[in-house]
């Protein structure tokens, strides 16, 4: 068995689904952001401007920067409160349609009257969007919140602006929680940049996407379907479930390693490694499985959650 995303026809496309600009809190403004991303290489973009009233609740317009090879999503950071630390809820919407109607979130800070963050999320996909939960590190997101936000379509596990600012860049835990529950939620990897230390905060955490075109509704269509992997550096190139083991070809990596429901792992390690041949062992029973590549530099990939039924 291969994971729709090596298995279904297409090519892999990179992207950066949380960004800010001047429209919101970010730096930059929409033209810069979107030339900045497009230099680097990357094929997508989601600008995703924090929907607030004091930023007059912006789902930004990037559509005049497509083009040659770069296509952009539509999208926004929704917020609404509180979370159980009484903080505001910060929320991934991509593929939001540009009349989604404003929440009661005037500045960034929880107030009476607002819908919940459940609420929200669930407005959103209903709406169309995908739906990932930001930064739960970051947020001190309890496990009662993230049981909560049930219409959500992934977790966001690296968040490269956490790590810059204040090394709390992961929502692996908080994933794992969810999988051991029987949530079957993606993962992403995103860069969260506001671009307010240079190019510091930019350029460190994407998604790939397996789509049959870089055009806004396919990317949109496989970040549902969870055809994608997240990075920090190193490439899966291939993923096989065979009855006792897993095939893996990847991108040169040190370390190839196998996690699943507990606290039972199993690696392989080598110079260069491209391609491995991990048994289960203990994680024969667990109903998921998923992988992470690290390289020589310490950058990182993590497949989604691959569920055995």
């Amino acid at each position: 068995m291969r994971p729709t995303a090596f298995s279904r026809p297409g090519r892999f496309y990179r992207g950066n689904i949380h960004t800010h600009s001047t429209n919101s809190d970010g730096l930059l403004d929409v033209a810069e952001v979107c030339r900045r991303y497009r230099e680097r290489g990357y094929d997508f973009l989601a600008l995703t401007d924090h929907f607030v009233g004091a930023c007059n609740y912006p789902i930004s317009d990037t559509r005049a920067h497509r083009g040659d090879g770069f296509t952009t999503l539509i999208g926004a950071e929704l917020h609404s409160g509180p979370t159980d630390a009484g903080e505001l809820w910060h929320i991934l919407a991509v593929g939001l349609p540009f009349d989604f109607a404003p929440s009661h979130t005037p500045e960034f800070f929880p107030v009476d009257g607002q819908e919940t963050g459940p609420e929200i999320a669930a407005r959103a996909v209903a709406a169309g969007a995908f739906v990932a939960i930001a930064h739960p590190e970051w947020s001190g997101l309890t496990e009662a919140d993230m049981r909560s936000i049930t219409s959500a379509h992934a977790v966001e596990v690296y968040n490269h602006g956490c790590e810059v600012e204040c090394d709390r860049a992961s929502g692996l835990h908080a994933a794992d929680l969810l999988a051991r529950e029987g949530r079957r939620v993606s993962f992403i990897a995103t860069d969260d940049a506001h671009f307010a230390h240079g190019n510091n905060d930019a350029f460190g955490g994407w998604v790939m996407v397996k789509a049959a075109e870089n055009s806004p509704e396919a990317l949109l269509e496989a970040l549902k379907a969870g055809d994608m992997y997240s990075s920090t550096g190193p490439d899966f190139r291939d993923i096989e479930l065979l009855e006792d083991r897993v095939k893996v070809q990847t991108s040169a990596v040190g370390a190839i390693i196998l996690q699943g429901e507990g606290n039972a792992t199993r690696a392989a390690f080598g110079d260069g490694l491209t391609e491995a041949e991990i048994e289960f062992g203990k994680l024969a029973e667990s109903p998921w499985l998923r992988l992470t590549l690290i390289d020589a530099n310490g950058g990182k990939a993590w497949s989604n959650p691959i569920w055995r039924n």
